[in-house]
């Protein structure tokens, strides 16, 4: 069941990639970031179709990609790829709209979302986000804007060198969009802190294991009640936070849980599986 709802995402992810790509960006000659951006400059001017080479570009890059981040990130990130270029195939190149900032927005959202979908079920969209993903299991970044950065650069170079700078400021726009929308879906870099107040603190400490986090068991006192119980802190991800209250409630519905955002840490944290 895991594997084909994972399959469903993935297909859904592709289909909206490719509608941003043919219904938003391409009919208004902008240009996405990285390895689509490059097919769509060489589209552009030799009249190939983008979805094939969108495809024969990634082949390298995933090739690349699959000693580093493993069978299992690559080959969705193949299904993704592939199921792309089939739905770029299939989806007319046109305008759904006429104006140039409604298709650099949308087309970002629309874009981002596909992204940001296939990035959280554990797999990419090829090019860039296979790069994004290596330099993110090294550093604690972000991935959307790690992306934005890289695509972004690529853009003004080649807005530079074109002189339509229309065209490539737009093109900016719509990547900064879709590198928010990713950030929204894409939540594993994002840490938080859970205090949790409990009188059962030794059942909750072993529910809590699987996580494989670090746990801290602070004795407090409460100041009202002066009744003294245990806290549990520990620091893990947005992404996981759902797991981590469903812990909570079965273990010990009466506890008390404040969870905040955490700003930065230091020391070993545990970074899940992309």
């Amino acid at each position: 069941m895991r594997q084909a709802l994972t399959t469903i995402i993935m297909l859904f992810s592709a289909l909206l990639i490719a509608f941003g790509f043919n219904q938003l960006i391409i009919p208004h000659g902008m240009i996405s970031g990285g390895v689509s951006g490059v097919t769509m400059i060489i589209g552009y001017a030799t009249g190939f179709h983008i979805s094939w080479l969108y495809l024969l570009l990634n082949i390298p890059i995933l090739l690349w990609g699959w000693k580093s981040l493993g069978i299992h990130f690559v080959g969705w990130s193949i299904v993704s790829v592939v199921a792309t270029t089939v739905a770029m195939s299939l989806i007319p190149i046109a305008p759904i709209v006429s104006d140039l900032a409604l298709g650099a927005i949308f087309g970002g959202v629309i874009v981002g979302a596909g992204t940001g979908l296939a990035l959280r079920q554990g797999a990419s969209t090829g090019g860039v986000d296979i790069l994004a993903s290596m330099l993110t299991r090294k550093r604690d970044i972000s991935v959307g804007m790690l992306i934005f950065v890289l695509n972004g650069s690529i853009i003004a170079v080649l807005g530079y060198m074109t002189g339509d700078w229309d065209i490539a400021l737009y093109s900016l726009l719509s990547i900064f969009t879709s590198s928010k929308i990713i950030d929204l879906l894409h939540i594993r870099h994002v840490k938080i802190t859970a205090f949790i107040i409990t009188s059962r603190s030794e059942a909750l400490r072993i529910a809590l294991l699987p996580l494989q986090r670090g746990i801290t068991v602070i004795r407090t006192r409460g100041g009202y009640s002066d009744i003294e119980n245990d806290m549990l802190m520990t620091v893990t991800t947005r992404y996981e936070l759902v797991e981590l209250r469903k812990i909570v409630k079965k273990t010990d519905p009466t506890a008390f849980v404040n969870i905040v955002e955490t700003v930065g840490i230091m020391g070993d944290f545990r970074r899940p599986s992309q």
